[in-house]
């Protein structure tokens, strides 16, 4: 499962890069990443109480699917430089690149802004909840295959039932981030992205 996680990552960033992207559009992903991975290095002491979904969501809103998948991606292997890297790196990646992937394409179907530009923030918050849920159906699956020895249902349900208040956790700290950061920080970036033509 761990090569199939990786396959997919490779993919991804392949393809990111066979797009041939320039320093301009480049450039805000990175910036994210780095916010993203602050922020979670921030609140570290608080168990699941991270921006990292938020900020993916944010960037899929706001420069496209592929650049939440790249901010939640990087976000999650670079604070796994202070956190500490292991096999559950890549499942991070996947994970928190998922959670910012699906964001901007709800973004593009226009679930989260009117046509005039408002925000429909009990849709923004209601996947910023399920992102939570998202990435722990994924880091669950890590732990559950991993870490369940003999692999049987009941130990399966045993362990994902271990993880809901976390992953409710997740969830809830999403939508505090959300509802803090994506009205002004969505404005800002979108501004950059209309200067710099991105």
């Amino acid at each position: 499962m761990l090569v199939v996680v990786a396959l997919v990552l490779a993919l991804f960033f392949a393809g990111y890069e066979a797009s041939r992207p320039g320093l301009r559009q480049i450039m805000p992903t990175l910036v994210l990443a780095a916010l993203a991975a602050a922020g979670r290095i921030l609140f570290g002491p608080i168990p699941d109480f991270k921006p990292v979904s938020a900020i993916a969501i944010i960037a899929g809103a706001t420069l496209g699917r592929r650049n939440g998948f790249m901010v939640g991606a990087l976000a999650a292997l670079t604070s796994n430089f202070f956190f500490g890297q292991g096999m559950w790196t890549p499942w991070q990646m996947y994970a928190w690149g998922l959670v910012g992937y699906v964001g901007g394409a709800l973004a593009y179907a226009g679930v989260f802004d009117r046509v005039d530009g408002t925000v429909r923030m009990p849709a923004l918050l209601a996947y910023g909840f399920a992102s939570g849920l998202l990435y722990g159906v994924v880091i669950n699956a890590y732990d559950i295959i991993g870490f369940v020895q003999p692999l049987t249902w009941a130990g399966a349900v045993a362990r994902l039932a271990t993880a809901v208040p976390f992953d409710i956790t997740h969830g809830l700290a999403t939508c505090v981030f959300l509802a803090a950061l994506y009205k002004p920080w969505c404005r800002r970036i979108n501004r950059v992205v209309v200067k710099y033509g991105l």
